[in-house]
């Protein structure tokens, strides 16, 4: 560990030398430095841990947030360390943990990642064992188990209590318009609780909350408006599982963009994957590659919880297409007409429509991406959809990627529009608060957050 003596000699010494037109340039003792190959690796692993864990987006994205948290607060740290904590650097997410300079980070930030993940995806603890065992093998160093230690301490008061673990019973509302079970195994509310977590970079659960749907503050006055039967007669022509409206780009767009289903990387690793792809081509510093999967992560984080809120802690839990075509008799809007038969294209998620979390996901990544690279970068990429396979699209900005997904699933049959819109408002405004977060941060002894 750094004393502070040493702290003040770096710094007195660094001053000094600038006084007179130097640059200090601290000696680079070796070290086995972090590479980018770390992040993308542990990037593959929370991929496979979301094929294996599946659920709703909301724990994944949780457990995401907190791994490239750790892992970014890891090789930061070092970097810190090498520079003796005299300098510009970035902003930590959890901590600025103290270090050595000839930690071993590589070996840091794995540790960092495997004790993070088990934490978040208890059931995959063996899993992650094996994968930090097939990167790292046995080895060890005390500076590097040090530095891990810090850095998982802080995520883990950060996230004690936060929430995550409530077990809430949700009482549908029983009224047209209100979200109800819509059968094919969903039998029960997924994860009402999540609206209530605490946010990583958002001051509130509700700092973005969007208006209510055309501002209408009750089911009865919704559901009577020709707002609402505008976007219903949509997603009923475009989402029917038979459509003769929908054209075959759509179709595949919708299943492209699914990734519903257990056993695929869902809506958060299909982002984190798209990071990947445009990343490998345009970053080099493992820093910066972290930092920019940490607020990808984060943002989708709160992304989660956003939308989660939006869903279940506002007076319009709204019942899905499906419900809402077939019982159309029932919402007293003359211009829809009920089709019992009706089904959508893809499996409706077992949670209520507004807001889209597809769409809130995507905005929030599309933010953070312009943020790192501008808007106007084309890339191509793929998907984990079991209707998709080997489907790859091609995008010519990240707003368009993002309005691409929000438009999907009103192809899929499973939201209507203003729920994509909606969404989308949401995850921009916390785009724009990740992307604050971890800007640039002067250091010196002692070296404060």
């Amino acid at each position: 560990m750094y004393t502070s003596v040493r702290r003040w000699f770096g710094l007195m010494l660094a001053a000094v030398l600038a006084s007179v037109g130097y640059v200090l340039v601290l000696p680079q003792p070796a070290s086995a430095a972090a590479t980018t190959n770390t992040v993308y690796y542990w990037n593959g692993v929370l991929l496979d841990v979301f094929r294996r864990q599946g659920g709703g987006p909301g724990p994944l994205s949780r457990g995401a947030a907190m791994m490239y948290g750790a892992i970014f607060d890891v090789v930061n740290s070092a970097k810190w360390g090498r520079q003796s904590y005299v300098g510009t650097g970035y902003r930590q997410v959890f901590t600025l943990a103290d270090t050595t300079t000839t930690v071993d980070d590589d070996l840091a930030a794995g540790i960092a990642a495997r004790d993070v993940l088990i934490d978040a995806f208890p059931l995959q603890r063996t899993f992650v064992e094996q994968k930090y065992t097939e990167r790292h093998g046995t080895a060890s160093q005390p500076a590097a188990t040090g530095l891990a230690s810090q850095v998982v301490t802080a995520v883990r008061q950060n996230r004690a209590g936060d929430g995550s673990s409530a077990t809430p019973v949700y009482t549908p509302d029983g009224v047209p318009g209100a979200w109800r079970p819509t059968g094919n195994g969903c039998t029960t509310a997924v994860d009402p609780q999540w609206g209530q977590v605490k946010p990583f970079v958002m001051s509130s659960t509700t700092q973005f909350r969007q208006p209510l749907p055309g501002g209408y503050q009750t089911y009865q006055a919704l559901l009577a408006s020709s707002l609402y039967a505008s976007v219903f007669n949509d997603v009923k022509s475009l989402g029917r599982a038979g459509s003769t409206t929908r054209t075959a780009d759509q179709t595949q767009t919708a299943f492209y963009w699914a990734n519903d289903a257990n056993g695929t990387y869902k809506p958060p690793g299909q982002l984190l994957d798209h990071t990947r792809v445009v990343a490998q081509t345009r970053i080099t510093d493992t820093v910066q590659l972290a930092r920019l999967f940490a607020q990808v992560s984060l943002a989708m984080g709160d992304a989660a919880i956003a939308a989660w809120d939006q869903k279940y802690n506002t007076p319009i839990d709204l019942w899905r297409p499906i419900t809402a075509i077939q019982q159309a008799d029932t919402d007293g809007n003359a211009a829809t007409a009920p089709d019992p038969t009706w089904v959508p294209l893809g499996n409706t998620p077992c949670f209520p429509a507004w807001v889209s979390g597809h769409a809130t996901f995507a905005a929030a990544w599309a933010g953070v991406m312009r943020g790192q690279f501008g808007d106007n970068v084309t890339y191509t990429a793929g998907t984990d959809d079991p209707n998709a396979v080997g489907v790859t699209r091609t995008f010519t900005s990240f707003t368009q990627a993002a309005t691409e997904n929000a438009r999907s699933r009103i192809y899929l049959g499973v939201h209507y529009q203003f729920d994509a819109d909606d969404g989308i408002s949401t995850g921009n405004g916390i785009a724009s608060q990740a992307v604050q977060l971890m800007g640039f941060h002067k250091c010196f002894d002692p070296c404060l957050p």
